[in-house]
């Protein structure tokens, strides 16, 4: 039976449902099972990170419904980010006019842009104009103690927290047909984010040895990285047989690889800021597990990638 693309979508909704629901059940077991001699702090890092995919994925449905409601929550998400991001580093009061400005109106704008479905503009917006403004706004304010790491941490996260996430809601703008595929190449970006980062969870629990870098992340192996992401592919070669997000089957496998490479570096690059900074984690939003910046990590850096890639494979 041929599914219209809507009801694809709902498909793919209730599969990730089904999915969660299974690894819920899974992780509840464990938990009460601790004869089974698995780790109590893995299963209970596993299920928090459950009811952190469960809240993103349910939110992520509203991709199907709204375009413009899927920019606003975007937005949302962004500013609180960078708001994780901008606390966690010590400010200077030379910084806050241009702290008002980057959250109050480069952020926004940003996203405006990015309704409008401006790309000339809002992929320049942060990097040339922001980037100038900052430091130019600081130094008029004339305090010039660390005045470089100070502009640098200011640009780190406007870039991460709001230009990078902001790639990911600009899919559903790409000139690939219907809404209701590119919200499907939305989800796929956001599902793989997910399975990715489980899939190196499991292979570093099971079968890890050689640490990637001890002072960043203990637990972070190169076998972890390596063998989560071929099992990314294939779940992608998988996903490919009933959603088709590429003309390829191979394409799919690729971008899903790449997925899991930049997701990878997204969790090592924030988990150096937050060694550098003496804490845990960028927030408390998200319940036990952190917050909103601690969840998104994978997504801000694997979203500017996969969306100039799929805009390549897609619109050539």
């Amino acid at each position: 039976m041929n599914l219209t693309p809507v009801q694809l979508n709902w498909a793919l909704a209730g599969t990730v449902v089904v999915l969660l629901s299974m690894a819920t059940g899974v992780g509840q077991i464990l938990s009460r099972k601790p004869r089974l001699g698995i780790n109590p702090h893995a299963v209970k890092a596993f299920n928090a990170r459950l009811r952190a995919w469960w809240v993103i994925c349910c939110l992520l449905a509203i991709a199907f419904l709204s375009r413009e409601l899927t920019i606003i929550l975007f937005g949302l998400i962004s500013f609180w980010a960078l708001r994780e991001f901008i606390t966690l580093t010590p400010t200077r009061a030379g910084d806050h006019r241009a702290l008002f400005w980057v959250f109050f109106f480069f952020t926004p704008l940003h996203y405006l842009l990015i309704y409008f479905d401006q790309y000339e503009l809002y992929s320049i917006l942060i990097p040339v104009y922001a980037f100038l403004f900052i430091p130019l706004r600081i130094a008029i304010a004339g305090d010039t103690k660390r005045f470089l790491e100070r502009v640098a941490k200011i640009q780190s996260g406007l870039l991460v927290c709001v230009y990078c996430l902001g790639f990911a809601p600009a899919i559903l703008y790409l000139d690939i047909g219907e809404y209701a595929q590119r919200s499907r190449l939305l989800f796929f970006l956001i599902v793989m984010s997910l399975v990715s980062e489980a899939l190196q969870f499991i292979w570093d629990r099971l079968y890890g040895r050689n640490v990637i870098s001890e002072s960043i992340n203990g637990t972070r192996t190169w076998e972890g990285m390596l063998g989560g992401s071929a099992s990314a592919a294939l779940v992608g070669l998988t996903y490919h047989l009933f959603f088709h997000p590429f003309h390829e089957y191979w394409h799919t496998a690729l971008v899903s690889l790449l997925i899991a490479v930049m997701g990878f570096a997204g969790a090592m690059t924030m988990s150096a800021i937050k060694r550098d900074r003496g804490v845990k984690d960028f927030g408390t939003l998200v319940e036990g597990h952190g917050g909103v910046l601690d969840r998104i990590d994978t997504i801000c850096f694997a979203a500017p990638v996969f969306y100039h890639v799929a805009r390549q494979l897609l619109m050539a």
